[in-house]
């Protein structure tokens, strides 16, 4: 099959070329490239293009550096900084998947081509004749969260060759090959813009304004922060408190007020009902009954934990998971990714609009 790889320059879409090649697909590779937002360069770009070209010439293989700056700086980018300048909690890689990676991408090139392969840990499953996105083996890696807005016509062009191997398996497969990135250390940062310190890039476009950190039981103030879109409910870390752990459980964005609970055990940062926006099924809604509550589990961040919930259609667009479990930092703004009650194929997911821990709802 002819195929489009979209390779990173790290080892997870090195090892998807390796698998295609002995497969013997013909395979193009794509490097999409985005653009900083400042003069500081892309120094980053430069190493992950120099990898891709190493693996582009270890197999022989044709390597095309596209651009979509333009686009990802005005549908990502743009509604991350909206997102937090609400007060709300975004996840811009799950935009970027949706919108550059598989919708301008699959739009300008990837449609030339019979599939669309990336190094993504996630795999498909195929129900009654429709095609699901569905978890990966290394639960761990598993990136179906990331993945929970695509359309099922991007889903349909898609695979995912490295999705039923464990982590350990696939950098085996690279030092085994002889890739030069087989021990290269995997990406943190947000989708295309590399190693890049969140908060600095947060100051750059909303800058910083004193305000007070609030312990919530007792009104006392206990510091101060430079922004309340510098936190996100249930965050922990880089709040500059001491005598913690110290948690954000509720903002006041028209007063600029971070309000914190303190302890481990501190009920305030958890919840179990979450309320949400219109969800949205990848391949359709799955239950064809005329019930309006069904069992599922579901994720509210980046984990391999998934939680047991009741899912219910209320009305229009609301949706509302209960939980049967205590979940932490329930965040508005962020998705609630759903799966089937086994956790193994990924239905969608809705933006979270209300839910924060004991009904603290951001101001």
């Amino acid at each position: 099959m002819k195929i489009a790889v979209l390779i990173s320059g790290g080892v997870d879409s090195a090892v998807v070329v390796h698998r295609l090649k002995e497969e013997g697909h013909d395979l193009q590779l794509f490097y999409i490239r985005i653009g900083m937002d400042n003069d500081e360069g892309d120094c980053s770009a430069e190493e992950d293009i120099e990898m891709c070209s190493l693996i582009a010439r270890k197999y022989g293989l044709p390597l095309e550096v596209v651009s979509l700056h333009e686009e990802y700086w005005e549908h990502v980018m743009d509604y991350a900084l909206r997102t937090v300048k609400a007060g709300l909690t975004p996840n811009p890689d799950m935009m970027c998947n949706r919108m550059i990676k598989f919708g301008f991408f699959e739009q300008r090139w990837g449609k030339k081509f019979d599939l669309t392969a990336t190094g993504h840990y996630a795999t498909t499953d195929v129900v009654n004749g429709v095609k699901y996105l569905a978890t990966a083996t290394d639960a761990v890696k598993d990136q179906t969260d990331f993945l929970a807005q695509i359309t099922y016509e991007q889903l349909q062009h898609l695979i995912f060759p490295i999705g039923r191997l464990p982590k350990e398996e696939v950098r085996r497969i690279a030092a085994q090959a002889g890739m030069p990135n087989a021990r290269r250390k995997d990406s943190q940062g947000i989708c295309f813009l590399g190693q890049i310190d969140y908060n600095d890039f947060i100051r750059r476009h909303l800058g910083t304004k004193k305000g007070p950190i609030i312990e919530i039981e007792t009104g006392r103030k206990l510091g101060e922060h430079n922004g309340y879109w510098f936190h996100t409910i249930g965050q922990r870390k880089g709040l500059g408190l001491s005598g913690g752990p110290w948690y954000v459980v509720k903002k006041n964005v028209h007063d600029n007020v971070i309000y914190v609970s303190g302890g481990y055990g501190t009920s305030k940062q958890y919840g179990r009902t979450i309320h949400l926006d219109e969800i949205h099924f990848i391949s359709g809604n799955p239950w064809n009954d005329a019930d309006i509550s069904h069992q599922i589990t579901f994720k509210n961040r980046h984990t391999p934990t998934f939680f047991p919930a009741l899912l219910t259609h209320v009305q229009g667009n609301e949706w509302v998971i209960e939980s049967e479990r205590d979940v932490q930092g329930i965040a508005p703004g962020q998705f609630a990714v759903i799966y089937d009650a086994q956790s193994h194929l990924c239905y969608g997911s809705g933006v979270i609009t209300a839910g924060a821990p004991l009904d603290l709802k951001e101001e």
